[in-house]
C-alpha cells in the first residue's frame, strides 16, 4: 500500500509538473521562473526561463515625451478653439457698433428734423402774431393811412394782413373794413390783390 501511495504521488506530481510546463509553453502562464531550478534538469524542456523586462530611462523618457505631446496637443486645440471664440466676438462687437453708430446717426437726424420742425412752428406763430398786431393796428388807423401802408407791402404781405382783418372781424361779429380798403387803393392794385387771393388758399 505505501508503495502504491509513493507511486500516485509521484504520478500527480509528475502530471502537475507536466501540465505548468505545457501551459507555459503555449503562453498561458509563465511558470518557468519558479520552476528554474527544476527545468534545469529536464533537458527536453526548450528555452531558457523568462525573465521581467524592466523599463529603461530611455522607455520612461519616451512616455513623458509622449504624454507632454498629447497636453501640447489639447492646449493647442484649446488655443485655435479660443482664438475662433475671439474672432466671432471681435466680429459681433464691430457689428454691433456699426448698428449703434447708424442708430445714432438715425437720432441725431431725428432731432434736427424736430428741431427744424419746432423752429418753422414758432416762426409761423411769431408771423401769425406780427400779422394779426399789424392787422390790428391798420383796422386802428384812418382808413386812408392803412391803405397806404398795405400798398406798399409785398403782395404776400398785405394779403395775409387783409385776410388776418377779414378773421378778427367775423371772430368779432363786425362788419370787415377790408372792402372799403379796396375801394380806397388804386383799381390795378386793388385788383392784382383780389386776384392773387382768389388764386391762393388762406394758408399761404
Amino acid at each position: 500500500m505505501a508503495g502504491r501511495t509513493i507511486v500516485l504521488l509521484l504520478l500527480i506530481i509528475i502530471l502537475a509538473v507536466g501540465g505548468i510546463v505545457w501551459f507555459d509553453f503555449l503562453n498561458l502562464i509563465d511558470a518557468k521562473n519558479l520552476l528554474a531550478p527544476v527545468l534545469r534538469f529536464l533537458p527536453f524542456v526548450p528555452g531558457e526561463a523568462r525573465t521581467q523586462s524592466a523599463l529603461g530611462d530611455d522607455d520612461v523618457l519616451n512616455l513623458d515625451a509622449e504624454r507632454l505631446a498629447i497636453r501640447l496637443e489639447a492646449l493647442q486645440l484649446r488655443n485655435m478653439e479660443i482664438d475662433t471664440q475671439q474672432k466671432d466676438l471681435e466680429i459681433q462687437y464691430w457689428e454691433i457698433a456699426r448698428m449703434a453708430q447708424e442708430l445714432e446717426e438715425r437720432q441725431n437726424a431725428l432731432d434736427e428734423r424736430e428741431n427744424s420742425l419746432r423752429a418753422q412752428a414758432l416762426d409761423a406763430e411769431n408771423k401769425d402774431r406780427n400779422v394779426e398786431q399789424n392787422a390790428r393796428y391798420l383796422t386802428g388807423m384812418p382808413p386812408q393811412s392803412a391803405v397806404n401802408i398795405i400798398t406798399a407791402l409785398d403782395d404776400q404781405d398785405a394779403i395775409d394782413v387783409i385776410r388776418k382783418t377779414e378773421e378778427i372781424a367775423q371772430a368779432a361779429g363786425t362788419a370787415s373794413i377790408v372792402s372799403y380798403w379796396f375801394s380806397l387803393m388804386e383799381p390795378e392794385r386793388a385788383a392784382e390783390l383780389q386776384r392773387k387771393m382768389a388764386g391762393r388758399p388762406s394758408s399761404l
